[in-house]
This record gives C-alpha cells, sequence and structure tokens, in this order.
C-alpha cells in the first residue's frame, strides 16, 4: 500500500471516528433534554402547579438555575428545554476540535464564526 494511500485511510477512519462522537453527543443531550423535561413534568402533575404565581415563570437563565434548584416544575422543564437546544451548539463546538485534530483551519475559521454567532444569538435572544 502506497504512503498517500494510507494516509487517506487514516483521514478517513478519523471522519468516521468523529462522526460518531458527534452522534453519540446529539444522542446523549437529546437523551438527557428529554429525561429532564419528564421530570419536570411529572413533578407538574404531582404537585398540581407550576411551582410559580398564576401567570408567571422564569425568563432569565440564572432564574430557571434557581428554579431548577428548588423543583419548581416549570423551571424543570424550561432547564430541559434550554439542554435541548444547547445540544446542537455543543455539536458546533465539538466539531471545531475534530477540525482541529484533523488540520483543517479553513473549516475551524467556518466552524468557530458560526460557533461564536450560534453563542451570541443564545446571549442576545429575547422571548418575544
Amino acid at each position: 500500500m502506497s504512503e498517500e494511500r494510507m494516509k487517506n485511510q487514516g483521514s478517513e477512519e478519523k471522519i468516521i471516528s468523529a462522526e460518531i462522537v458527534v452522534s453519540k453527543v446529539l444522542r446523549i443531550g437529546v437523551l438527557v433534554s428529554g429525561f429532564v423535561i419528564l421530570l419536570g413534568l411529572i413533578l407538574y402533575l404531582a404537585a398540581g402547579d407550576s411551582g410559580y404565581p398564576a401567570d408567571t415563570y422564569p425568563t432569565t437563565l440564572i432564574g430557571i438555575l434557581q428554579g431548577t434548584g428548588s423543583l419548581k416544575p416549570a423551571a424543570v422543564i424550561l432547564f430541559g428545554l434550554f439542554l435541548l437546544i444547547l445540544t446542537p451548539v455543543l455539536r458546533v463546538g465539538i466539531t471545531i476540535l475534530v477540525f482541529v485534530k484533523a488540520k483543517d483551519y479553513l473549516y475551524v475559521g467556518i466552524t468557530s464564526l458560526v460557533f461564536i454567532i450560534l453563542i451570541i444569538s443564545l446571549l442576545l435572544g429575547k422571548a418575544g
């Protein structure tokens, strides 16, 4: 086998292993967020209310985290949804590391730009 062919085979193996890691991250993220949402739903059904006064709920990450710590059903459900939203963002972050490892700096730059845009949109986003 030629040296170039072995190099290409090694690159293909790296890509396949990276895809497996990304797939597992997405699967775990969805399962964990689903479990947290289900826990919030069970708490809601057991308590009979959201844990907050009528028509109010936490609207900030700090409020959601504090409510989750107090096991308020609405906050737990919102935390699960937040985890679900973070799952693809985490995937983009892992993809940056994969491209760094593969020394594909063009895609490191492009993916980093996408990651920065996602983080900025999360920080600036507001419930309407």
